[in-house]
């Protein structure tokens, strides 16, 4: 059985800043995208920033030069390292994974239970 599970959210003050940790546990033989979503109360999920397993990344226009997405991929862990945090980055932070179990096998996507940011004076 697949897990994925956050860490690392909290509260912080505008201007601060906060690490995101997601571990992938199960019987896993590889990932290919690793990422963070957020939602925000009243408003749709929607991307944050994705790493492949070849290094390639994507960001959201919104957090571009302020977050940084890295994996570790021998750990199947993905961080996000969040600087420069306004309130408008308040949401619950969910990791997603496409991987699969088997060589060969299909890809899934799959979901953490989130970790909530608050960012707040």
């Amino acid at each position: 059985q697949v897990q994925l599970v956050e860490s690392g959210g909290g509260l912080v003050q505008p201007g601060g800043s906060l690490r995101l940790s997601c571990a992938a546990s199960g019987n896993i033989f590889s990932i290919l995208v690793m990422g963070w979503y957020r939602q925000a109360p009243g408003k749709e999920r929607e991307l944050v920033a994705i790493g492949t397993s070849g290094g390639s990344t994507n960001y959201a226009d919104s957090v571009k030069g302020r977050f940084t997405i890295s994996r570790d991929n021998a750990k199947n862990t993905v961080y996000l390292q969040m600087n420069s945090l306004k309130p408008e980055d308040t949401a619950v932070y969910y990791c997603n994974a496409d991987l699969t179990l088997t060589y060969g096998g299909t890809w899934n996507n799959y979901w953490g239970r989130g970790t909530q940011v608050t960012v707040s004076s």
